[in-house]
Formats: structure tokens, C-alpha cells, sequence
């Protein structure tokens, strides 16, 4: 196997200590997310890179591969680099599959492990799901009103990025049915020397300013491939705090499972 997914998973984080084992609708939020990888990649597919032997206990307890990791590291893209130098060399693409990413439908994990395969020039992949106006609207009031989550891309013909930013782009004067407006999806694709050439490069202005570490490859002529997909009327949504929690149930018990189980035997079809 020459793809893997590696989910990074800190134990812990300032606002949400332990969020990786917090249940979520009586299943621990990381066992859900390596589920997730497990449908599409398979058991030997997926590796959980953690800094906590907590967590790796729990890896070890439920049969999904760990890989320990520095605790200093900043980030989970640098978690997922330093695992991935501790995997096969044989692995030349990997996905960066957040530990709290407990609602990514397989299918846009698969879209995204299919377009790597048939762009092996591109050094970074990442979806985007293309926004409603009433979706538009409902984010364009919660950014007026303060709220900082969700992130917005736009991109050009080739569907290579131009952008990324927490603010609404691309302004849209007049509104119609189409607006060309696109939510990021916050799960990437990287070919392996692609990411240890980011994970080298220094912080730059655009990604200091936005706080998005995506703005590094683009920063410095990196191109950055985004995959459009549909979530089939799926909430999005991520798992930073207790209430995220509450509202990441909630939408399990409107919306049903992902999955029929989430013990690793479940394969996503083809």
C-alpha cells in the first residue's frame, strides 16, 4: 500500500483535556475517526500518531496501529510527518485524517485518496463543499457577528487554490442560486516529499495573519488541489469542546451513523 491516512490525537489539548477518548453518542470520539480511515483504507491502511501512552492504550485495545510521537510538536500536520518517518518508505501519499473529524463521510476520504492517485504531480490535496445561500447567508451572519469557525477557499479553472481565508470569499454583489462560494473541509492530501517541504518552511505572513497553516504551501508556490465533493445532505461539523460534542450527537440522532459499527470491520464500498 503506497496511500496511508494517519490521524493525529493529543491528549492534551487546552480546551477539551482528553477529547480523543470523550465519548460521542457512547462511542470514544478517536475510535469513531479511525472507523472512518478503517472503511476506506482498511485496519493496516490507518495509524494513529499520539504523544500519550493513553491514547496509545486505547489504540492497542481496540486493534487500530499507533506510532508515538514528540510531544513538542506544535501541530498535527508535524505529528503526521514525524509518523510517517517512522513508516514504510514504500508510502509515497498520506492523509492528514484530524483526530476530531468525527463526522467526514468516507466518501469524501475516498474522493480525496482517488484524485491523489490520478494527480501524482500535485504535492497537496483538500476538499471543499460548495455552499447553499441559505448555508452562505448562515455563515456570512455568524462571521458578522464574531464567530471565527469555518474557513472558505476559492479556487480557479484547474481547481488548483488560490485562497484561503476564515473571512467569507469570494464577495458576492449579487446574490443568486449558484454563488460560487465554497466551505474547506479541513482534512488534507500530501505527497510525502511535498510534506516534508512544508514542514521544513517557516511560518509566513499570510498564515501568521489567518492562522491557517494551509496559506504556507501557497505562500511559497506550492500547489494545493481542491476536491470538490458532496456530502449527501450530511452535516459537517467538528469536535473542539464539550458543546461541540452535544451538537455532534445531535446530529447523529437527526441524521443516523456513518457507519453500521465502528469496531474496524466495516469496509466502505467501493
Amino acid at each position: 500500500m503506497n496511500t496511508a491516512i494517519i490521524i493525529p490525537a493529543r491528549y492534551g489539548s487546552t480546551r477539551f483535556p482528553g477529547k480523543p477518548l470523550a465519548p460521542v453518542a457512547g462511542v470514544p470520539l478517536l475510535q469513531r475517526v479511525w472507523a472512518l480511515g478503517v472503511s476506506v483504507a482498511g485496519k493496516e491502511g490507518v495509524t494513529v500518531a499520539t504523544d500519550d501512552a493513553r491514547i496509545a492504550d486505547f489504540c492497542a485495545e481496540i486493534g487500530a496501529s499507533c506510532v508515538m510521537t514528540d510531544k513538542s510538536l506544535p501541530t498535527g500536520t508535524e505529528r503526521v510527518r514525524a509518523a510517517l518517518q517512522k513508516l514504510s518508505l514504500e508510502i509515497v501519499r498520506v492523509i492528514n485524517l484530524q483526530g476530531d473529524a468525527v463526522l467526514t463521510p468516507p466518501w469524501v476520504i475516498r474522493a480525496v485518496m482517488d484524485e491523489m492517485e490520478r494527480e501524482p504531480s500535485i504535492g497537496v490535496f483538500t476538499p471543499a463543499v460548495r455552499m447553499t445561500v441559505e448555508a452562505f447567508e448562515k455563515m456570512r451572519a455568524a462571521k458578522e457577528a464574531g464567530e471565527v469557525g469555518g474557513t472558505m477557499v476559492v479556487f480557479g479553472k484547474s481547481c488548483d487554490a488560490l485562497y484561503f481565508s476564515k473571512s467569507v470569499i469570494p464577495f458576492v454583489r449579487e446574490k443568486t442560486v449558484d454563488i460560487p462560494v465554497y466551505r474547506h473541509i479541513g482534512l488534507y492530501g500530501y505527497r510525502r516529499d511535498t510534506l516534508s517541504l512544508l514542514a521544513e518552511l517557516p511560518r509566513g505572513p499570510l498564515e501568521e495573519a489567518e492562522g491557517l497553516e494551509q496559506l504556507r504551501a501557497l505562500e511559497n508556490s506550492v500547489k494545493v488541489r481542491v476536491v470538490v465533493v458532496d456530502y449527501r445532505g450530511r452535516s459537517h461539523t467538528g469536535v473542539d469542546s464539550e458543546a461541540d460534542v452535544r451538537r455532534a450527537e445531535a446530529i447523529i440522532a437527526a441524521e443516523g451513523e456513518l457507519l453500521p459499527v465502528y469496531n474496524g470491520s466495516y469496509r466502505f464500498p467501493s
